[in-house]
């Protein structure tokens, strides 16, 4: 699979669903209490260290930054889909957003105190995965912080059908939390938390802390 063309498919498929997964996902953090706790501790952390600028990368529509800013974090927003970014940038103006790919958006070095990225990387090839880890370890400071929320266990789909039935080509990827982990061990990071979220249910998510040490510690 060829980078730019998995790209351009998420691209244009979060586009075309912008305003139909905006209306899905906008109170629905009222009802998901673990993850809540999630974001909370990842803001008290982020708050314990110092503080600091926060990217939430692969932000949507912008509700969990916008969350993260309620909470006392200097969050910004950064999706790869314009049209995600024009909801968040409407729905939200008093938060920063702007329109990049992880893959190779221009995060200066040691210049955040945290990264947030839930269910952004569900889409990205294993391939991928490792130099965006890289990427981030590079674009926090020593002892920032990163959280990450994805799906779950193996293989990959091809999703054709998105939010309001709109037409879709993105591959979902799931993958086990261990695999993950040693990722970013490899590139760099210590893991301070792992949570499997609805363990019993074929849906099941997983949440990962991990830290870039401070300075003379681990890598």
């Amino acid at each position: 699979m060829q980078t730019d063309d998995w790209l351009a498919d998420t691209r244009i498929s979060y586009d075309t669903v912008a305003g139909s997964y905006a209306d899905v996902v906008r109170n629905a953090l009222a009802g998901l209490p673990h993850l809540r706790a999630a974001l909370t501790a990842f803001a008290d952390s982020v708050r314990d260290a110092g503080g600091g600028p926060v990217a939430d990368v692969g932000c949507g529509p912008g509700h969990i930054t916008a969350h993260l800013r309620a909470l006392g974090v200097d969050a910004y927003g950064i999706d790869l889909s314009p049209g995600m970014i024009e909801i968040a940038r409407r729905d939200h103006p008093g938060v920063r957003f702007e329109v990049g790919s992880m893959i190779d958006v221009d995060l200066p070095a040691a210049s955040l105190a945290g990264i947030l990225a839930w269910q952004s990387l569900i889409h990205i090839p294993d391939a991928a995965v490792p130099p965006v880890f890289a990427r981030f370890h590079r674009a926090l400071r020593p002892g920032g912080l990163l959280q990450l929320l994805f799906h779950a266990g193996d293989g990959s789909r091809l999703k054709t059908q998105g939010y309001g039935g709109h037409p879709m080509r993105v591959h979902v990827h799931r993958r086990r939390p261990d695999r993950v982990a040693a990722w970013l061990r490899d590139a760099g990071f210590t893991i301070e938390a792992q949570t499997l979220l609805n363990p019993d249910e074929p849906s099941r998510q997983a949440i990962l802390f991990a830290r870039r040490p401070a300075d003379g510690v681990g890598h």
